[in-house]
C-alpha cells in the first residue's frame, strides 16, 4: 500500500458541466508545486466521461510518479486507473465488503462526520473527518465538528485521519497539534486563483506543523 499523504486535493465535483482542461491545467500547477495527493470525486459526471478524465489524471504520473491517486467511489475503475485508494462515502458499501474484492494493494478510505458509529469504519485504512469549517457543499446537511471534533474523531479513529471541510493554511498547525495525519482540500487548492501558491502555502504549513510536533 502506498503512504497516505498529509496533503489531498479533491478535484471540484461540478466536471459534468464544464471541460476538464481547466481542470487538468491547475491540476498541472499543484503538481509542479508538490502537490502530493488527488481525489477524483466527480459523482454526477458519466461513466465513460469519468474514464476518460482518471485517464488524463493517471497519464500526468509520467511526469509526477509521486503522485498518490484516489478514486471515489467507482471501485470498479479503481484498478482500471491504477489508484492507491478507493474512497467511499456514506452511500458506498461499506469497506469490509469491499476489502475482499479489492485486495490489499488499494487502501480504502471512508468520509466520516459527528455522531457516526465508530463500528461502522471498519475496514478503512484511512478517514476524511469534517467538515472542520461550514461550507456551501454541506450546507444544510452537515454542521461543523470543529477542532474539538477532529480531536475527538483521531481518539477514536485508530487509523490516519484527515482533516476536511473548509481547511486552509491556518488551520494546518492546529491540527496537527489536535493528532491529524494533515487535510483534505477541495476550493483552496484546485479551485484558487494561483493553484500552484496555494499548494505552496499548504505545505509549508504542514512542514512547519510537523517541525514543530517534533518525531513521531
Amino acid at each position: 500500500m502506498v503512504p497516505l499523504p498529509r496533503l489531498i486535493a479533491l478535484s471540484p465535483g461540478d466536471l459534468e458541466a464544464r471541460p476538464a482542461a481547466d481542470f487538468l491545467a491547475a491540476l498541472e500547477d499543484a503538481l509542479a508545486a508538490g502537490l502530493p495527493g488527488l481525489l477524483l470525486r466527480e459523482p454526477r459526471l458519466g461513466e465513460r466521461a469519468y474514464l476518460e478524465l482518471g485517464r488524463a489524471v493517471a497519464a500526468l504520473r509520467a511526469r509526477f510518479p509521486a503522485l498518490w491517486l484516489g478514486v471515489h467511489d467507482r471501485a470498479h475503475l479503481a484498478r482500471a486507473l491504477g489508484a492507491d485508494a478507493l474512497h467511499l462515502g456514506f452511500r458506498s458499501l461499506a469497506a469490509r465488503e469491499l476489502r475482499p474484492w479489492l485486495g490489499r494493494e488499494i487502501a480504502l478510505g471512508l468520509s466520516t462526520h459527528a455522531g457516526d458509529d465508530p463500528e461502522s469504519w471498519d475496514g478503512a485504512d484511512y478517514l476524511f473527518h469534517g467538515p472542520l469549517h461550514a461550507t456551501p457543499s454541506k450546507a444544510g446537511r452537515q454542521g461543523p465538528v470543529g477542532l474539538a471534533g477532529i480531536a475527538r474523531a483521531v481518539r477514536v479513529a485508530r487509523r490516519p485521519l484527515l482533516a476536511l471541510g473548509g481547511v486552509t493554511p491556518a488551520d494546518l498547525a492546529p491540527l496537527v497539534r489536535a493528532g491529524a495525519h494533515g487535510a483534505a482540500v477541495r476550493a483552496g487548492i484546485l479551485a484558487a486563483p494561483d493553484p500552484a501558491r496555494a499548494t505552496r502555502a499548504h505545505l509549508a504549513a504542514l512542514a512547519d506543523a510537523a517541525a514543530r510536533a517534533g518525531p513521531e
